[in-house]
């Protein structure tokens, strides 16, 4: 069972010992995503998350961040979503205290001197740009502003290119203030490593002044936006997204959604997958999935599909989406959804990064980490009678929305798509 200790700072730390892996991955998780931002700093906290690898005090450069993980033979990243960002180093767990010693570092000195800002400015450029060449990633952001629309849970975390090519030094320094502060920040200690020594390490590395984040995110407004989003592109594959307005972590429905999601098309005997591309040659990827935070989220199936065969995908999959509202879903279907759901989890947790994840973001969102076992209770407690009245409370008509990249031109023949037959 995961241990809690929250420092006098208000620094919250969590512990998993794993005897049966010799590594440990230190985790830092803050509040301070993409949902953080307004128009004039889309990006910035993506950016920020790039700056802290390029110096601070003991590790002045990007070089020496690199060397003092790799002559320990660990790894290290960091990513930045909408709700969080999140820097992790893994090593044997004999060398816990460099990673608490790098990540430290970073988190508390970072410089970000301008000329860092500068060379690290056409890297973000470029990422940039990959994601725009990128349909299938593309995709799912584009369907979100369709969901979300005009509001920072709306917009993906890279952010825009007049932002990227804005932003300076005292633009990091005035978020990090803001936001990198011991009430706003977990650190997960997670594999080979008992609590009291993390707990040691954490309170020697991590030593900081009691602070209260400066602000927090504005909660989703209900947005009725537009059904369609198209994007007129030249591509040798459509790339599509359907879909509807989720649930939220917090909702007590949150598993079941997820349940309804694999069993749409959530692997490769799923009924997207049987049904659009086994049996009809529709689509070479399809995939059912949601998107879920603390006050808002989404059930969306994604496709690359022919691209003369565009209409037939996106009706198809529609008529799974009413089909379930309709049929029975029979109790070995469940059973085979919940198994799958339970295994994948387990296979993650495999890494003691994933497990250190699970952990900490149910900490710094929901102020409370869930076990996974106490996860696998929820699941099992889904019945028949959930999947059907979820599907028949999201699953309708009126709120179903459609995301097309390919090269169209119609958005009223798209916006026709848009019905159960």
């Amino acid at each position: 069972m995961f241990r809690k200790t929250t420092m006098q700072s208000g620094l919250r730390v969590l512990t998993q010992q794993l005897k049966g892996t010799k590594a440990v991955t230190v985790l830092v998780l803050v509040g301070a995503g993409s949902r953080y931002e307004n128009h004039e700093k889309r990006g910035l906290s993506h950016f920020l998350e790039h700056m802290f690898f390029k110096g601070a005090e003991k590790y002045e450069n990007t070089k020496e961040v690199s060397e003092a993980i790799d002559s320990v033979g660990g790894t290290f990243n960091a990513f930045t979503g909408k709700e969080y960002a999140g820097y992790f180093v893994k090593v044997a767990s004999e060398n816990a205290e460099v990673a608490m010693d790098v990540l430290s570092d970073m988190m508390k000195n970072s410089k970000f001197k301008q000329e860092e800002i500068e060379k690290e400015r056409g890297v973000i450029l470029e990422e940039y740009n990959m994601y725009q060449d990128t349909p299938m990633y593309q995709i799912g952001w584009d369907f979100e502003g369709l969901i979300f629309g005009d509001q920072p849970l709306g917009w993906d975390q890279i952010g825009t290119r007049d932002v990227i090519n804005s932003l300076g030094h005292d633009d990091f320094v005035k978020y990090k203030d803001a936001l990198y502060v011991p009430d706003n920040t977990v650190v997960a200690v997670v594999g080979n490593i008992e609590h009291e020594a993390a707990v040691s390490f954490v309170q020697e590395y991590f030593d900081m002044e009691q602070k209260e984040k400066a602000f927090d995110f504005k909660a989703l407004e209900d947005i009725s936006g537009p059904k369609v989003s198209l994007k007129n592109k030249k591509t040798e594959q459509a790339h599509i997204a359907v879909g509807f307005p989720g649930l939220s972590e917090r909702d007590n429905d949150h598993w079941v959604l997820k349940l309804l999601s694999v069993i749409l098309g959530g692997n490769m005997s799923s009924r997207m997958f049987l049904n659009i591309r086994e049996a009809n040659g529709l689509a070479y990827y399809i995939h059912t999935s949601t998107d879920n935070y603390v006050d808002g989220g989404v059930i969306v199936t994604n496709a690359g599909v022919d691209l003369k065969r565009m209409d037939n995908a996106v009706t198809g999959i529609i008529a799974e989406y009413k089909r379930i509202r309709e049929e029975i879903i029979y109790p070995k279907e469940l059973k085979k959804a919940k198994s799958y759901l339970k295994g994948k989890m387990v296979l993650s947790l495999e890494d003691s990064e994933e497990y250190a994840h699970l952990l900490a973001k149910y900490e710094l969102l929901h102020d409370k980490a869930t076990s996974p076992e106490e996860i696998m209770k929820r699941i099992d407690a889904v019945n028949s009678e959930d999947i059907k009245r979820i599907a028949n409370k999201l699953l309708v008509p009126e709120k179903m929305k459609l995301a097309v990249i390919g090269p169209y031109d119609d958005e009223e023949h798209l916006k026709s798509l848009l019905k159960f037959e």
